[in-house]
This record gives structure tokens, C-alpha cells and sequence, in this order.
């Protein structure tokens, strides 16, 4: 399980710290968010302490109706969970016993200089590129033309030289060797590289190359979304290959499926205009037109007797 400390939270989303000082070094370890509203009317069944707590401005005037001492005792309640850190926006006005029982329990009270919608949406993101689960694949990730691409097989098939080639054509490295990927939402996973390997390619028989200093930082991107898994493999007379392109092939990592395409390698093959040519095919049907289809659709109609279409 991945985890940072609240003293990170601070630093990245330029954070206020009121009061708590004590608890900043203390550990989140999730990524979801929490609007106490619920928790203000006196309803804790589903509060998860674990949860950074966000107060905006119909949380804290909800609060104010109540009369002090139910205030104060549902403030405290939350507090004295030791949620990681309570943090409220722009145009919030908070009661001096919200720092009184900061202090109390060693949890910071933290104050945002944006409005709610857009501290939350800023701390969810950062804290689900932080936190968030990830799994780590043995591939190079690139963009090219937009799409990002995984490419995938077994070791000394010829991974980092195609990156190579493809980044002498103007496209992108983002990771090589091994990838770390999470989901940042279902159907949206993101791709990036390790600290210690960002900008690295490895080229057996020449070694570690930085693609910035050797080609310029247009040559490098830090994360991308995946949305195309090619995977090379060595030519097989047993394996039967798609010639057509109708075959949905997909991989799965987490809850996403992804597109996945196998090229088969032979002599004379130049595979990183094959990569790039299923990176182009792969967004042109993100654009709605499927070469495939329109393909089988002119087959049909001349079978049919009809004309070809334009």
C-alpha cells in the first residue's frame, strides 16, 4: 500500500497550515476525499477516518444552525478520530473551536486559498497519483501522435529499439523498461517511469541513453494514457495472425480493457513503423472511422453487386 505524509499534501497543493502542526507528518493512505455534511447532522455510521476531511461552505453554515454545544461535539467527534488532516476553502469562516480541537488531537487544520470544488478536485487528483494502486509492467511506453502506447514482450525482442527509432521520428518517450501504471479512473489508466528511469532508454550493446540530452526535451514526455498495447513476439508457423483487422483484441490491467494488438517479428520487418502504423490505425478509430469496417462494408457490397464505395 502506497502512502504519503500530509507535510507532502501541503507542499504540492499549497496548503495553510492553521494549527495541528504536530500531526503534518503523519501518513494518508487513500485517496478518496470527505465532505462532512452527514457527519455535521450527527450521522457516523459511514465515516471513514482515514479520509482527508474537505469543509466548504454549505458544510460549515449547515453546522451553524445547530446550537453550540451540538457544534462543538460533533466537530470534536470527527477530530478525535485523527482523520490525517481537515482542510477548508477560500471563503470559509471556521469557529475558534475547530483550532482548539486541532490542537487537542494533533490533527492539521489546513486552509486552501480556493474555492471547494477546486481544492477538492486538486487534492483528489494529487493524492490518486500518490496513493492510487499500481501495478508495474516489464514494457516501453511512448506517444505516438497522441496515442499512448505500451509495447510489450519478452526480453531482447526489441522493445527499446523500436522506442529508439520511433523517437528519432518525433515521437515521444515516456517510459522504458519497466512502466508503473494506475487507474485514474475506469478507462483511463496512466503510464509513467520510475524516478531513477525517467528520460532512460536501454540499448543493449550501447547502454543507458538520455533521450533529453540526446535528442532534445521535445523527445520526452513524463506520463501518458495508455491506450494501445502492441505486443512483439517472435514469428510462429502454429500462431495465426489477424491480416484483416476485425479481431477486438483487448489486455486488462485493473478494470480497464485496453487494445492489443500482436506483431509478429520476422527479418526485413521494420517494426517501429508497424507500432506507429497501429498507434495511427488505433486513433483513427477513436476518431470514428474503422479501415477494417469501411474495408469489409466495399467487400459486401460488390459480392452484393452493388459499387464500390468512394
Amino acid at each position: 500500500m502506497r502512502t504519503i505524509s500530509v507535510s507532502e499534501l501541503i507542499k504540492n497543493t499549497n496548503l495553510e497550515i492553521i494549527s495541528g502542526e504536530k500531526g503534518i507528518n503523519g501518513l494518508i493512505k487513500t485517496d478518496m476525499v470527505c465532505h462532512p455534511g452527514m457527519e455535521f447532522a450527527g450521522f457516523f455510521d459511514y465515516y471513514d477516518e482515514q479520509r482527508v476531511i474537505i469543509i466548504g461552505s454549505k458544510e460549515i453554515k449547515y453546522l451553524l444552525t445547530r446550537n453550540i454545544n451540538t457544534q462543538k461535539e460533533r466537530v470534536e467527534k470527527i477530530f478525535a478520530k485523527n482523520p490525517p488532516a481537515v482542510i477548508y476553502s477560500l471563503n470559509v469562516e471556521l469557529p475558534q473551536y475547530f483550532v482548539e480541537f486541532s490542537n487537542k488531537y494533533n490533527v492539521p487544520l489546513l486552509k486552501s486559498n480556493m474555492i471547494t470544488d477546486a481544492i477538492s478536485s486538486k487534492v483528489y487528483v494529487y493524492l490518486q497519483s500518490k496513493i492510487a494502486p499500481i501495478i508495474s509492467v516489464h514494457a516501453t511506453l511512448l506517444d505516438i501522435n497522441g496515442i499512448g502506447t505500451l509495447i510489450i514482450g519478452k526480453s531482447g525482442i526489441g522493445k527499446s529499439e523500436t522506442a529508439m527509432e520511433l523517437i528519432k521520428k518525433g515521437h515521444q518517450l515516456v517510459a522504458d523498461d519497466l512502466v508503473e501504471i494506475y487507474e485514474k479512473e475506469p478507462g483511463n489508466l496512466i503510464g509513467y517511469a520510475p524516478d531513477i528511469l525517467r528520460r532512460y532508454l536501454e540499448i543493449r550493446g550501447i547502454g543507458i541513453v538520455d533521450v533529453v540530452h540526446m535528442f532534445g526535451s521535445q523527445a520526452y514526455s513524463h506520463q501518458k494514457s495508455v491506450r494501445l498495447v502492441v505486443e512483439l513476439e517472435k514469428w510462429s508457423e502454429e500462431n495465426t495472425y489477424d491480416r484483416i483487422g476485425l479481431e477486438n483484441k483487448t489486455i486488462k490491467y485493473f478494470d480497464t480493457e485496453i487494445t492489443h494488438v500482436v506483431l509478429p517479428i520476422l527479418p526485413g520487418r521494420n517494426v517501429a513503423s508497424l507500432v506507429e502504423c497501429a498507434a495511427n490505425n488505433e486513433k483513427l478509430k477513436y476518431l470514428g472511422y474503422n479501415s477494417a469496417l469501411e474495408f469489409t462494408k466495399t467487400v459486401n457490397n460488390l459480392v452484393k453487386g452493388g459499387k464500390k464505395n468512394d
